[in-house]
């Protein structure tokens, strides 16, 4: 199965920035075209910035889905999810991943770098942007978000 999205985006603090490096060669690697926005160095930032950004470019539709990393995910998601229509899910194993996509039409991906491995974590990016949203009875509740 390919991957759904064409145009994703992916952004992260210091606490992320080698797993977002990680990250991005794998996509790379698979052929995937990916914007990164930063930082571009393992140096100390604020995680809300890049959240925002990222959330904002999403929102934009610059990007159709993007992946945010931190120490636990949860930082970004939270900062993510403050701007409209974004649905950032930390996701931490494949049912949490599958379901995020399935469920609530989660548009962003959030990883903590602290919490889950380099390798499981590339299994939930590609899962990610693979599965499909299943609307139906969903997107009565998603709307309501």
């Amino acid at each position: 199965m390919s991957f759904i999205f064409k145009k994703i985006c992916i952004a992260s603090d210091h606490a992320g920035y080698n797993l977002k490096e990680i990250i991005k060669d794998h996509l790379i690697n698979k052929h995937v075209s990916i914007f990164d926005l930063g930082p571009y160095e393992n140096k100390s930032v604020d995680y809300p910035d890049y959240a925002k950004k990222l959330a904002k470019r999403v929102k934009a539709k610059k990007s159709e889905i993007g992946i945010l990393v931190c120490g636990s995910g949860t930082g970004m998601a939270i900062s993510a999810n403050k701007i409209k229509d974004i649905r950032a899910a930390v996701c931490y194993n494949s049912k949490s991943t599958r379901l995020s996509r399935q469920h609530n039409n989660a548009n962003i991906i959030a990883l903590g770098a602290r919490l889950t491995k380099n390798r499981l974590s590339l299994k939930l990016v590609d899962l990610f942007l693979k599965t499909k949203f299943e609307g139906g009875r969903h997107l009565k509740r998603v709307k309501k978000i």
